[in-house]
């Protein structure tokens, strides 16, 4: 993790400094509305509950790998929900995929209770690497399988043909994506003429010690219209 991850820092850290950070600019848990996406893995809701414990009742935007699938209606939806003050509405925007380590230091590796043989996570992400490594790449719309068929649609558009990045690369191209839908669904559907954000992604990593850490992405605020980088968190 140190060598691959460098600057990752306790889940409960990367909560708390987010809430700080926000907090210098008029968001505080009573005026301003979470929204976390994560992958659906169990493992992973660990970081909701640190959001919630900090910030209150969670809007979910959680799909398979972390993937925001939940559209436009989703997002207007979520806004919905937010609490006004003096005719403004604040959101707090977390985006994280996620990866295991083990005892070994091989990622993807997790073992779960009550279970005696090594399962993955993000196991949707290994998935998708089998299917690239053994040639069984399936990208059409899978209507039993409509998670991981978009999924494999956002991340393929970020390779070149014929590439099979590891897992770890995988993980880093999932974040990209995940940042960069969460960006394009915002412009879409966030208005800035009353609407301030703070946006928060990184990747969320498991260890064999059952703590989970938060290697830091972007982080920033919208306040009306203006973007301004957040402090970067000091590990």
């Amino acid at each position: 993790m140190t060598r691959e991850f460098p600057g990752a820092v306790p889940q409960d850290r990367f909560v708390a400094h987010s809430y700080e950070a926000l907090q210098k600019h008029g968001f505080r848990a009573d005026n301003t509305i979470a929204f976390a996406s994560v992958c659906r893995d169990e493992v992973t809701l660990s970081l909701v509950e640190d959001i919630e414990r900090t910030r209150g009742e969670v809007f979910m935007f959680s799909s398979l790998g972390g993937m925001l699938t939940l559209g436009k209606t989703g997002f207007l939806a979520a806004q919905q929900h937010a609490p006004i003050e003096h005719d403004r509405e604040r959101y707090a925007y977390y985006a994280l995929p996620h990866i295991a380590i083990d005892t070994q230091g091989e990622f993807g590796v997790y073992y779960r209770p009550g279970r005696q043989k090594a399962s993955h996570a993000c196991g949707a992400l290994v998935a998708f690497q089998h299917e690239l490594a053994t040639g069984s790449l399936e990208l059409a719309l899978d209507p039993d399988d409509l998670e991981q068929s978009v999924l494999k649609q956002h991340l393929l558009r970020k390779l070149r043909y014929g590439e099979v990045p590891n897992l770890l690369s995988l993980t880093r191209i999932a974040h990209a994506v995940i940042l960069e839908e969460l960006e394009r669904m915002i412009r879409l559907t966030v208005d800035p003429g009353r609407s301030d954000y703070g946006l928060f992604t990184g990747i969320q990593i498991h260890t064999p010690s059952g703590r989970h850490f938060v290697w830091p992405g972007s982080a920033y605020a919208v306040l009306e219209g203006k973007q301004l980088n957040l402090p970067k968190m000091k590990h």
